[in-house]
């Protein structure tokens, strides 16, 4: 269990450096950490920091989707605080990832 620990806590030094009004992808930050395949893990590391204080609201799928919505206090909490940061939506209801995506390097 250390090495998913580990994972998680390198997970959360990313999610602390997303900037607000912008957002990031499941899978942007496993590929910055080099676990390319491991988006699915990071949405695990993410529903475990519910509630920690970090601003998991910033990572979206990779069709800026909320699926991460679950794991808040209420099922609008995630868009809320998106949009109180000025994050746009489309039609669709995804964040618009051309304005406001934010990649880790």
């Amino acid at each position: 269990m250390a090495a998913a620990d580990d994972f998680f806590d390198r997970v959360y030094e990313v999610v602390a450096r997303i900037p607000a009004g912008r957002v990031t992808t499941y899978g942007h930050i496993a590929a910055y950490l080099g676990a390319k395949r491991s988006a699915r893990t990071v949405g695990w590391a993410m529903n475990q920091a519910a509630g920690t204080g970090l601003p998991c609201h910033r990572v979206v799928n990779r069709n800026g989707a909320l699926t991460g919505r679950h794991a808040f206090e209420g099922p609008f909490v995630m868009e809320e605080r998106l949009r109180s940061e000025g994050v746009a939506f489309n039609d669709d209801g995804c964040v618009d990832l051309r304005q406001h995506l934010w990649v880790p390097a």
